[in-house]
């Protein structure tokens, strides 16, 4: 029994170790209920992971006590237990972090006890942001009791403290009680505008939480409904009434904004900067320049409302603040979103950005050492009128960094653009303040270098500093943010942007025009018949996409013939004449070969026709323009019904969009029939799908595909399918856009299909593997599985769209034509494919092959293979060195995921023949 026991308390006291410190506290508080209590007074209540904190403590039993037998308690256990986190170790077994400054002692003779206490560094640090650190910190966050015990009596003196990252730091549930709090003082105190709005929810379900405050609703009512609208369609009327002074008073918007929640400084110096407009008649802050000398900056806050609008967005991703983690529930980093918006969370956020369209944005982010201020390294996107935006971000980043340093104990900051040779660039639209500067915005990202109150002081001051900016050169800023908006409207290609588009070399390249005097076409049209169009679902999400973030669309009323082709009623039409055109056009065309650059930041490459895989035609107009009034402004989308011939009783779904692929899984999982055509025939391809009529006339106003009636008549080599079992020990983006086709996941044991761009299955026989990239071309060449395989890389993240030739006839590559545009960041090819493989696609032999990205020697990928499959004895293996799901952008390679995923699938038998169908 003895031996039992000593096991139970060893289990116990490890069990112990493991379960977090707050949690711990919760615990004890409950144990000392019992106790004789009195309050504890505390010189201070909130305590902090990152600084240090003296705390002096009094208590008064009303008599005398033996000091020797009292014990000081933190959270129900003695401050000796409370240790240093080990990183070697990684748990709590380092020095104790509170210390016992002076001991308790009575005062003048009283019965008062006193006491000092020194709240240390639980990290050993005051900065929180090495990775190790910031994803464990806040289970050590909290309300915690502190209490004086007097074992001899069970006397207790105690109270609630609270243990904070800094004092500023709020948790998710708690900054729209702190907003609702501000909202009803500043109802007593003043008559300023402030309105509350969620612009939507997370994957979750929680409340993205947005402020606008401004001098009243008059003035928000004159920029939306007045101002803003003149200036995206009459910008020069509102250029003259600036120079002539006959403007008269009006208010620009003025953007705070976090994304990455784990960043936390980002949200909270939000919460600071808004308390302080709302409720402050006068707003101070001190600068620091150039020479070290440091100026005190006094705001008149009335006065900066008769100028400014403040929007706050305290974060895109409220559940990372909860889970504390950069990306949100899907496992999406947002901050590389906002370009492809396939996560709620963007989707929901951008047209709120497009609707105010600000004059300058900040976001908080960290951490880079050396307080890092936007704008950004070459290569710079070609389609930000970059002399203008420069003119004002330039001034205004050092505004931003001078008043942070002057705001907190940092001693400098630096500029990407000044502190770097490349790798911080702005060539990738997918960052919320890059994206805002294809509105014309001023956007800078800041990145504090520690987690810490320092860095949350410095990013107060940015904000203050970027706001004293605004504030004292409106209207020179507004001017510039005027003349981006008309020189799209007047179809103006300026020259002045060439000088800062930038070789690697440093050479002077400017907008890339080819043989076009005219870096912007007149119009993209984009298709909707069948003819013309080989993915007509995609366009429907391509207008949705540009309607939502402020391009104007519109659709033409009659056919349209524009060069040889006639185009029929009803094409898309995005006329390029508009504020905006920088916005679509970094979404719709090619792109740019940046591949002389060393280092890039992140993929540069949108090209939404080529990722989402729908067709547009680049229409240049010369002298006369043949749309001019025969199209018409487009304000929704209205997606038609599929069309069905309801007197057949099979149909034929062609194999051309995802929407076919989610409606063919419905059917799937209801139990319905499905055939998958094996040989071409009637005008019907390898990979079409057969079904029976009245079971998908329910989804004519669901999902738009094509289908073709099947005469009774027919008969045709059909393979019937069975629901297929995945499973994926693949990156959360493959799982996401696995599910979005709308395949359920299984485990491995119970799949016979494996899907995976990291790992290989733990057990391969009996099943297909699909391997995607360059992580799983290597596991796969380590592992020894294919004979004769191989392949390089040039470096996982080197990226790009290139030109291949694919094996059409093959059931994996159904729905695909024999010369595709493929995508990759894997940097990868295959440069040796087992005796047996069949080949699915290479790289095109050409010296042209190579479209767009940032992929440095990829000349060696000419000619190479990009995918293949292989049959072994028990187990089938299909490699693609190319994405096909990467960030759910790449949506037009999903139907090869499905493809391989089908042709794994148990077949069954045919269904009960109408009409003897195929006898």
């Amino acid at each position: 029994m003895k031996r039992l026991l000593v096991g139970f308390l060893a289990l116990f006291m490890a069990l112990a170790m493991t379960v977090p410190f707050s949690a711990q506290a919760e615990q004890s508080i409950e144990t000392v209920k019992a106790a004789e209590a009195t309050e504890l007074n505390v010189s201070r209540s909130v305590l902090s992971l990152t600084e240090i904190r003296d705390v002096t403590i009094e208590a008064d039993f009303g008599r005398k006590v033996d000091l020797k037998n009292l014990q000081i308690n933190f959270g129900g256990k003695a401050l000796a237990e409370w240790k240093q986190w080990d990183s070697e170790v990684k748990s709590y077994s380092g020095d104790p972090f509170i210390l016992v400054k002076k001991e308790p002692h009575y005062v003048d003779g009283t019965t008062k006890i006193v006491a000092e206490l020194e709240f240390g560094l639980p990290f050993g640090t005051a900065d929180l942001s090495p990775r190790t650190v910031r994803v464990i910190y806040k289970e050590l966050l909290g309300d915690y009791e502190l209490s004086i015990v007097d074992s001899d009596s069970d006397m207790k003196a105690s109270t609630t403290v609270k243990l904070n990252v800094y004092d500023e730091f709020l948790e998710w549930d708690e900054i729209k009680p702190s907003i609702d709090k501000i909202f009803e003082e500043a109802n007593v105190q003043n008559e300023r505008y402030l309105h509350y709005e969620s612009p939507g929810k997370s994957v979750e379900g929680k409340d993205m939480h947005l402020v606008v405050l401004a001098k009243d609703e008059d003035a928000v009512t004159n920029y939306l409904e007045n101002v803003l609208p003149i200036a995206l369609e009459n910008p020069a009327e509102l250029l003259a009434k600036l120079k002539d002074g006959t403007m008269g008073e009006f208010q620009v918007p003025v953007w705070f904004n976090n994304i990455h929640p784990d960043e936390v400084e980002g949200i909270d110096f939000q919460s600071e900067l808004l308390k302080r407009f709302a409720l402050d008649t006068e707003v101070s802050f001190t600068t620091t320049d150039e020479n070290g000398v440091d100026e005190e900056i006094v705001l008149n806050v009335d006065e900066v409302l008769d100028h400014l609008i403040f929007i706050f967005n305290f974060s895109h991703n409220p559940d990372g603040r909860v889970h504390n983690t950069r990306a949100n529930a899907n496992g999406f980093d947002l901050n590389r979103d906002n370009a492809y918006q396939t996560q709620v969370e963007t989707i929901q956020l951008n047209p709120v950005i497009a609707k105010w369209t600000p004059l300058a944005m900040m976001e908080g982010h960290g951490y880079v050492k050396g307080f890092l201020i936007e704008p950004a390294t070459p290569p710079h996107n070609p389609n930000f009128e970059y002399d203008l935006l420069m003119e004002g971000m330039i001034p205004q980043a050092h505004a931003m960094g001078q008043a942070g340093i002057g705001n907190s104990n940092l001693t400098s900051y630096f500029l990407a653009s000044e502190g770097y040779n490349d790798g911080w660039d702005d060539m990738g639209p997918s960052y919320t303040p890059i994206f805002s500067m294809l509105h014309g915005t001023l956007g800078h990202t800041v990145e504090v270098p520690s987690l810490s109150q320092d860095a949350y002081d410095a990013m107060v001051g940015a904000g203050l500093g970027m706001t004293n900016y605004v504030f004292e050169n409106k209207d020179e800023l507004y001017t510039r943010q005027l003349e981006i908006f008309k020189r799209g409207i007047d179809g103006e290609d300026n020259r002045a942007v060439d000088p800062l588009l930038t070789n690697a070399a440093g050479e002077s390249i400017g907008r890339v025009r080819g043989e076009h005097e005219n870096f912007f076409p007149d119009y993209y049209v984009i298709p909707t018949d069948k003819r013309n169009q080989k993915n007509v679902s995609e366009v429907y999400n391509m207008v949705d996409y540009l309607l939502r973030n402020g391009v104007k669309v519109e659709q033409t009323t009659e056919d349209v013939k524009i060069g040889p082709t006639t185009y029929p009623k009803g094409a898309y039409v995005v006329p390029m004449k508009q504020a905006k055109r920088g916005l679509a056009n970094a979404m719709l065309y090619v792109g740019d070969d940046v591949s002389d650059w060393d280092a890039m930041y992140d993929p540069v490459v949108a090209n939404f026709p080529a990722l989402r895989g729908f067709d547009i035609v680049d229409v240049r107009m010369g002298d006369k323009d043949v749309l001019e009034d025969l199209t018409v402004a487009v304000s929704e989308v209205t997606v038609p019904a599929s069309e069905l011939d309801e007197s057949k009783a099979r149909q034929v779904l062609k194999n051309v969009n995802n929407d076919t692929i989610k409606m063919v899984n419905e059917l799937l999982k209801e139990g319905k029939h499905v055939g998958i055509i094996q040989e071409e025939k009637f005008g019907f391809q390898k990979g079409d799908f057969i079904v029976r009529t009245e079971d998908v006339t329910s989804y004519v106003d669901k999902y738009l595909f094509e289908a073709v009636a099947l005469p009774s008549y027919r008969y045709i080599e059909t393979k019937w399918i069975a629901q297929p079992k995945v499973a994926s020990n693949g990156s959360d983006q493959l799982i996401f856009s696995l599910n979005e086709l709308g395949f359920d996941l299984t485990d491995e044991e119970q799949a016979s299909v494996v899907v995976s761009d990291s790992n290989l299955p733990k057990n391969l026989a009996g099943k297909t593997f699909v391997g995607i990239g360059n992580s799983v071309l290597k596991a796969v060449h380590e592992a020894n599985l294919l004979e004769g395989f191989d392949y390089k890389t040039t470096k996982g993240g080197h990226e790009g769209l290139i030109k291949t030739i694919v094996n059409a006839e093959h059931p994996l590559m159904a729905g695909y034509r024999q010369e595709e545009v493929f995508y990759t960041t894997r940097g990868s090819w295959i440069t040796s494919v087992p005796d047996k493989a069949e080949v699915l696609a290479t790289v095109k032999d050409a010296s042209d092959f190579f479209i767009a990205g940032w992929w440095p020697g990829h000349d060696g990928a000419k000619g190479q293979t990009l995918a293949f499959t292989q049959q072994l004895d028990d187990a089938t293996i299909t490699l693609f060195a190319n994405d096909l799901a990467f960030r759910a952008h790449t949506k037009y390679y999903y139907r090869m995921l499905a493809n391989s995923i089908y042709s794994s699938a148990d077949e069954v038998e045919s269904p009960e023949r109408e009409a003897d169908q195929y006898e």
